[in-house]
């Protein structure tokens, strides 16, 4: 199952940041967030849930970021998520309101990486 949320890519500004800590605008993290069609891959995603029950999926930001994140340094999901938990560019990325101090998922990708996109 696969609910759609209503995309929202929050702003530089919205990203609840932890005190004192000024993020960059200019760091890459933040910028491929903004260059990734994020609403159009989410519409093909939503796809590959036909059913309406069962647990919902990831939000697609939150899967498909990890994802580019953990094979552009070819971390493991474990050190994926300890990567993740540590880093607040990668939490924006990811699509996270602001940083949180807590793992935003367990350490497996596997049935990400297993799934199939629509032609």
């Amino acid at each position: 199952m696969y609910i759609k949320e209503q995309f929202h890519q929050f702003s530089l500004s919205d990203f609840n940041q932890p005190i004192g800590f000024k993020m960059n605008p200019e760091n890459r993290w933040i910028q491929k967030a903004a260059a990734i069609p994020w609403p159009a891959i989410e519409d093909r995603y939503a796809e590959l849930f036909p059913s309406g029950t069962g647990m919902p999926a990831k939000p697609l930001q939150m899967a498909l970021g990890s994802l580019l994140i953990q094979k552009q340094y070819d971390y493991s999901d474990r050190e994926l998520v300890e990567q993740l938990t540590e880093n607040p560019y990668y939490q924006y990325f990811i699509g996270l309101p602001g940083y949180q101090p807590e793992p935003p998922f367990v350490p497996s990708l596997v049935e990400f990486r297993k799934r199939k996109f629509p032609k």
